[in-house]
This record gives C-alpha cells, sequence and structure tokens, in this order.
C-alpha cells in the first residue's frame, strides 16, 4: 500500500504540484477550445509533417471525422485534465494524456528542416515543451499520488470501510 511514509513532505509537494500544474494546464486547453465555437484542430493538422502527417490528412480529408476528433479532443484535454487535477482515475488519466500530448509532439515535431506557420514556443530542436509534459505524465503515472490526495484515494478508503463493517 502506497502511503505519504513512503515519500518525503518536499517530495510529495513536488509531485502533487506537478500533478495540478500538468492538470491546470491540460484543462484550460480543453476548455479554450470546448467554448470558442470557432476552433479546429485543422489548422494544426496542416502544419503536420512528422511522422503521422499522412494520419493528419486522411483526418483532414473528411470533415465529419475532423468534427469528430476536435470534439472528442476538446472533451478529452477537459476530462483528463480534471481527472489530474482531482486525482480520479489518475493513472489511466496521466497515460492516456502523456499519449496525446505525444502524438501532438509527433504530428509537428521540432526537427531541423521543417518549417511551421504557426507560433512556437520559442526556438526548439528535438525537446520542447510538449514532449516534456507527455514525458512527465508519463512519470506522474509512476507515482500514485492518486492514493494519497485525490478522489481515488476517497473512494479506496470508503470502499475499505464498507467491507471491513458487513
Amino acid at each position: 500500500m502506497i502511503s505519504e511514509k513512503n515519500y518525503t513532505k518536499s517530495q510529495l509537494i513536488f509531485l502533487l504540484t506537478l500533478r495540478f500544474a500538468i492538470g491546470w494546464h491540460v484543462l484550460y486547453e480543453g476548455i479554450s477550445k470546448v467554448i470558442n465555437p470557432q476552433w479546429t484542430s485543422a489548422d494544426f493538422l496542416h502544419e503536420s509533417q512528422g511522422i503521422l502527417s499522412g494520419f493528419a490528412k486522411w483526418i483532414l480529408s473528411n470533415a465529419d471525422l475532423l468534427a469528430t476528433i476536435d470534439v472528442l479532443n476538446a472533451w478529452g484535454l477537459v476530462l483528463i485534465g480534471l481527472a489530474l487535477i482531482f486525482g480520479f482515475l489518475f493513472k489511466p488519466a496521466a497515460i492516456i494524456g502523456s499519449i496525446l500530448i505525444f502524438i501532438y509532439y509527433l504530428s509537428v515535431p521540432p526537427l531541423v528542416g521543417y518549417e511551421y506557420t504557426l507560433p512556437s514556443d520559442g526556438s526548439n530542436l528535438i525537446i520542447n515543451r510538449t514532449l516534456i509534459e507527455a514525458i512527465a505524465l508519463f512519470g506522474l503515472a509512476l507515482f500514485p499520488t492518486n492514493r494519497i490526495f485525490g478522489l481515488d484515494h476517497f473512494f479506496q478508503s470508503h470502499f475499505k470501510k464498507r467491507t471491513k463493517n458487513g
């Protein structure tokens, strides 16, 4: 059983801060897409030059598929962000979030020779904030802070109490 005793106070504070910060960023990215009726992933997909560029072109070739991807992407980000912040279904949310963000990275990687028209996040070569966030999310999945502080802990404790009491 994982408990607070497995982490120093500063380790736990750092892991929880990282979990909340990434959760907030992912949640906000999702909300900004959900509330903007003009938002579409089409501009991002048009930029794709990475290993997933063929997949991006396939999505762009079908308006219904693009609309479905837009809804799944926006609401997926919202749900992943909420799960990270509240520590609910944390491990699957962190892994799915890591995969989703890594897909963004593979679609528009910061490699020599690739030119993008959308504004970038500074000058990057191979490593950018998208890749760092994907790696950090995967790493967070390895540290079950949700079992110490989160809804998963609450539900697990509540379930154990109910099964002990009969």
